[in-house]
């Protein structure tokens, strides 16, 4: 964040004077997975410099004032460091940046991380609950059948936004929060789906066929008839996987999705949504697309694994 770059037009070059801090702190590669490479030094924008012997002299961007600065690298760096000019790096802002001067190409790539994050986790949730209680439903009939499917009427009468958001707001806003509300909203689909599949599988001869020769009803189901109902599961896996980013791209927007400083594609929108009509429309726009990109694609590769997986087709 540097508030003397901000809304900076894509392209924009500008050179930076590094100071490194002088303690760092250790992060584990998980919490630099999940959250990224903590701040180990500061950036200042500089528009010109002159350095004499070991001290700096430079103005700060943009040089309205003209009012020049000096520094003492010997603070910071050695003198091969001083001399091979480490304390200087050259950055180019291909997206432009955001009203906060944070580059809008590098928030672009992590909030990428956090809409497949969001996608994978819901899915795997969705098809964790889904399927059981799908198949179950399915298999055995009777009143299970009646409960599940009530149970599933009820929850697919209200709507889904409003649901994560309850469930959210219940739950607390947070990163994980957003997971497991989606997750917990998309179970219905999927169980629905396993059990339209199930129905029309069951009565088939080679089930039948397991059935007299022993086998338990756990076996017959996870060996016979989830294999041939995978192609539907893909498709509505990739629909889920695109629905779950729209919805945490919502609930960034809104607010209650993953907080700030943690950068989300609904967010930068949310943020710069207003811009639309300043002359700054990129900043709203690039990430509008990169969300229609990742829902588009996940879509076409649901449906080209659906063909390729499935086992009817000759």
């Amino acid at each position: 964040m540097n508030l003397s770059i901000a809304n900076q037009d894509p392209g924009f070059k500008a050179e930076f004077l590094y100071l490194p801090l002088k303690t760092q702190n250790k992060q584990s590669s998980w919490n630099r997975w999940f959250f990224g490479k903590e701040k180990s030094g500061e950036l200042i924008p500089i528009s010109n410099y002159r350095k004499e012997k070991a001290t700096l002299f430079y103005r700060p961007f943009p040089a309205v004032d003209g009012l020049e600065k000096s520094l003492d690298l010997t603070e910071y760096y050695s003198y091969q460091e001083i001399k091979s000019k480490e304390y200087l790096i050259e950055r180019t802002f291909w997206f432009g940046s955001d009203r906060f001067g944070r580059d809008m190409l590098s928030r672009l790539v992590v909030g990428a991380r956090i809409s497949l994050m969001v996608g994978f986790l819901a899915v795997f949730i969705s098809l964790l609950i889904g399927i059981p209680l799908g198949a179950f439903a399915a298999y055995y009939g009777s009143w299970p059948d009646k409960l599940i499917m009530w149970l599933i009427n009820v929850i697919w009468s209200i709507p889904g936004l409003l649901m994560v958001i309850a469930i959210t707001l219940a739950l607390g806003k947070g990163f994980w929060q957003v997971f497991i509300a989606i997750g917990f909203t998309m179970w219905v689909e999927v169980a629905r789906v396993v059990r339209g599949q199930v129905l029309s599988i069951k009565e088939k001869e080679y089930i039948q066929a397991a059935k007299v020769l022993g086998f338990s009803d756990l076996y017959i189901i996870i060996k016979h008839i989830l294999p041939n109902i995978m192609a539907p599961l893909i498709v509505i896996s990739a629909a889920n996987f695109a629905s779950a980013i729209l919805i945490e791209s919502g609930l960034s927007f809104l607010g209650i999705g993953a907080q700030p400083p943690t950068p989300t594609w609904g967010t930068m929108i949310k943020d710069h949504y207003s811009y639309l009509i300043m002359g700054k429309a990129h900043l709203a726009i690039i990430p509008g697309l990169a969300i229609m990109l990742l829902v588009l694609s996940f879509m076409l590769i649901g449906n080209a694994l659906r063909d390729a997986l499935d086992v009817r087709k000759v």
